[in-house]
């Protein structure tokens, strides 16, 4: 894929996810296709596929309280990209959480996204506020 397919692919998968248009992103990504979190995040796992995805999303989004997601670059290389997002959570008392996606393709489709998070502490944060909020 050239730079200029991987930032469309990029741009138009956020779009997608957040459109919650999944079977638009099952056309785009591969039959392997599988997301891992670290180990420690509130997330932490392997999720493959669609389903894995749909599941991680609706955890960042509602076990976090994630308010908004501020993409503010995207980088890219062969056959990859990497985009640089903060996370704003709900509560003001966490700081925005900063994490570098890396979304690795192969033949044309999206074949896995690793997250790396700069400091995990404001989503485990994140997610002890919401869980106190909600008990």
């Amino acid at each position: 894929m050239t730079p200029d397919e991987i930032r469309n692919f990029v741009d138009e998968f956020y779009a997608m996810t957040a459109n919650g248009d999944w079977e638009a992103v099952d056309r785009c990504i591969t039959d392997d296709f599988f997301v891992s979190e670290a180990a420690g995040l509130p997330m932490e796992g392997i999720y493959p596929g669609r389903a894995g995805l749909c599941e991680l999303y609706a955890k960042v989004i509602g076990s976090l309280d994630v308010a908004a997601i501020e993409r503010e670059e995207t980088m890219v290389g062969h056959d990859m990209g990497v985009v640089k997002l903060s996370l704003r959570f709900a509560d003001p008392a966490v700081r925005p959480a900063e994490i570098l996606e890396l979304f690795l393709f192969r033949d044309g489709k999206l074949a896995e996204i690793k997250p790396y998070y700069f400091d995990p502490n404001p989503v485990v944060a994140a997610a002890a506020s919401k869980a106190a909020q909600t008990a």
